[in-house]
C-alpha cells in the first residue's frame, strides 16, 4: 500500500531528494518550504499523487493547519521526515558573533520547530504505525558544525529523537540520519572544506543528497530500528 510521507523543507537539497525517492516507490509525497513556492508547486505538479504546502515548522499555526491538510487530504500519515533546518556561518572562536538572537533563531527550527510538528503529528502516526525520521548533522556528534548554536541544535535533536522513541514505541519509530558535508545549494561555496574532506575521508569525496536520502528511506521503512542516529559522512569520523 502507498504511504503518505511529510518531508519539510524539501524544495531543494537533500529534502528534494528524499522526497522524490519515496514519489517513485508510489508513495504519496507532501512536499514543503517556507519560501521557494514555485520550487514546490512545480515539483508536486510533476509527482502524481503528491501535492505542496507551503508552512515554516517554527509557526505554531503553521504546523497545526499542515498537519490538518494532509489528514484532510489523505485521511493518514505513515511517515514524518523532519528535514527542515536554520543555521548561520559563524567560526567557532567568534563567540560574540553567536548572540543569542542568532541561538534562537536556529533552535526555533531545528529543535522547537521539529518538535511540534512531531507532536502535531504523532496521533496520525500513532494509528498508521508510522515513523519518524530526523535529519540532524554531524556537528551534532563531533566538534564541527557551521557555526556553536548549529552543532548544539543539532546535539539536542539527536538526544531528542532517542528520548521521543522510546516514549512512543511501539506504535511509532523515531530515528534520525546525521549526514556530514554534503552537495547541495546550501554549501556550494564550500570548496576548501570539501576539499578537506576528498583528501581525509576513507571514501575520498563529499557526499550527495542521493546519499542521505537512501539512509533516510531505508530507516523509514526497516521496522526493528529505533532510537538510532545513524552518521552519513563517507568514513571522515574514522580520521579524527
Amino acid at each position: 500500500m502507498s504511504r503518505v510521507v511529510f518531508v519539510t523543507g524539501s524544495t531543494s537539497g537533500i529534502g528534494e531528494e528524499t522526497a522524490l525517492r519515496f514519489a517513485a516507490l508510489g508513495d504519496h509525497v507532501i512536499f514543503n518550504s517556507v519560501r521557494s513556492v514555485e520550487a514546490g508547486e512545480a515539483l508536486s505538479a510533476k509527482t502524481p499523487g503528491s501535492f505542496y504546502i507551503q508552512g515554516d515548522i517554527s509557526n505554531d499555526a503553521d504546523c497545526e493547519r499542515m498537519i490538518e491538510m494532509v489528514l484532510e487530504r489523505y485521511g493518514r500519515l505513515d511517515v514524518l521526515v523532519n528535514n527542515a533546518g536554520a543555521t548561520k556561518v559563524i567560526a567557532h572562536a567568534d563567540i560574540n558573533a553567536a548572540t543569542l538572537d542568532v541561538w534562537r533563531d536556529i533552535f526555533e527550527v531545528n529543535v522547537f520547530g521539529t518538535w511540534n510538528i512531531s507532536v502535531r503529528a504523532m496521533p496520525a502516526l500513532k494509528e498508521a504505525k508510522g515513523s519518524i525520521v530526523n535529519v540532524s548533522s554531524i556537528a551534532g556528534v563531533r566538534q564541527t558544525g557551521s557555526s556553536i548554536p548549529y552543532a548544539a541544535s543539532k546535539a539536542a535533536l539527536n538526544h531528542m529523537t532517542a528520548l521521543l522513541a522510546k516514549v512512543v514505541g511501539p506504535e511509532v519509530r523515531v530515528n534520525a540520519v546525521a549526514p556530514g558535508l554534503i552537495d547541495t545549494p546550501w554549501t556550494a561555496d564550500w570548496d576548501a572544506i570539501r576539499g578537506v574532506v576528498s583528501a581525509m575521508a576513507p571514501l575520498k569525496r563529499s557526499g550527495t543528497p542521493g546519499d542521505v536520502a537512501d539512509v533516510i528511506l531505508s530507516l523509514a521503512s526497516t521496522p526493528y530500528v529505533t532510537g538510532q542516529v545513524l552518521v552519513v559522512d563517507g568514513g571522515l569520523g574514522l580520521m579524527a
